[in-house]
């Protein structure tokens, strides 16, 4: 990431240095996971797409500990693997939003608040900002090289109110929360970098 972008890494010291916690990042480019996996300060271990898995990439997203999840389905592997993930004290890195879109947290699905309830980690917001900019690009699907992304973390917060329920009105009430919680970040950094994008 840092040979092909020129990537701004801002409140890094927001993620917690141990134990497990969940990125929650907006989702607008194919570049988004990739560029948090090469700028955050803990390895990140995130849910993709099953699709994603051809070819020589299936051996290399393994390799570098990613988790393959089939959309279509309440993929239970994948949630085991990703409960492995927080319950090892790991960092677990979800597109809230299910899948590429504004990138504005508009349409939270309810996956993010399960495993946030589920295993008491906190989440810390996160938003990718610059990778859909389309001036002077070489290749259509990822942003111009050598362009700035900026990577802004914010503050750590719980999901669930204290009590652990995991019931559909608890997941639900915890969504509208993150949702907010992550809306709000968003707009924070984007005033922070004066990005509109």
């Amino acid at each position: 990431m840092y040979g092909l972008f020129r990537p701004r890494v801002l409140g890094a010291w927001r993620v917690p240095a141990s134990g497990p916690v969940i990125l929650a990042v907006n989702h607008s480019h194919n570049v988004d996971g990739p560029m948090l996996m090469g700028t955050a300060p803990r390895p990140v271990h995130f849910l993709i797409k099953k699709e994603a898995f051809v070819g020589p990439l299936d051996p290399f997203l393994r390799g570098i500990g990613q988790l393959k999840v089939d959309r279509t389905t309440a993929d239970r592997t994948a949630i085991t693997h990703a409960l492995g993930v927080l319950g090892d004290g790991g960092v677990l890195g979800i597109f809230p939003e299910g899948t590429r879109g504004e990138g504005d947290f508009a349409s939270l699905r309810a996956g993010l608040a399960y495993f946030a309830v589920r295993s008491g980690a906190p989440i810390v917001p996160v938003a990718v900002l610059g990778s859909t900019e389309r001036r002077g690009r070489l290749i259509s699907a990822l942003p111009p090289l050598r362009s700035r992304v900026d990577v802004v973390f914010g503050e750590a917060f719980e999901a669930g109110e204290g009590g652990g329920r995991r019931t559909r009105k608890a997941l639900d009430e915890a969504t509208v929360r993150i949702q907010g919680r992550l809306t709000g970040h968003l707009e924070q950094a984007r005033r922070l970098t004066g990005r509109t994008e």
